[in-house]
């Protein structure tokens, strides 16, 4: 079977039908009531620490959580008062994910240009696992 449509190209379509905020833009609204961070990577790779306030939304579960119809929605989703600005490992997942939203009908949803990669390199607030886990509870 040939692949018709690689993941560059679907990558490219979704960053063209998406909002996309730069490291620089999302720092000035970090904790903002406002702005929920999402961190859609996989737990394994949130061992090296997260955005700091991020939710963590699993790529593979979003659309579920985010669903009210879904078995495993997150309240949290229901919240039109604010802006769900996604984040990946380098920004690929976090335009097709933006992107599945959208498609969805969320218009207040966005991604971070370069995602986590990008995060750490501009020395944007992070935080621990550990961190994470325990604002949380």
């Amino acid at each position: 079977m040939a692949i018709t449509k690689g993941y560059k190209q679907l990558v490219d379509e979704a960053m063209a039908q998406v909002k996309t905020y730069s490291v620089a833009e999302v720092r000035e609204r970090l904790g903002a009531p406002d702005v929920q961070i999402v961190d859609i990577r996989d737990v394994r790779e949130l061992a090296g620490g997260t955005v700091a306030g991020a939710l963590h939304a699993p790529r593979g579960m979003l659309e579920f959580w985010v669903d009210p119809a879904s078995p495993y929605h997150k309240p949290v989703f229901d919240d039109e008062s604010k802006e769900f600005i996604l984040f990946c490992g380098a920004g690929w997942r976090s335009a097709l994910a933006t992107k599945a939203l959208q498609d969805m009908g969320m218009t207040n949803v966005a991604h971070i240009d370069g995602g986590w990669a990008e995060w750490v390199k501009q020395g944007a607030p992070t935080e621990t696992l550990e961190q994470h886990k325990a604002r949380k509870r």
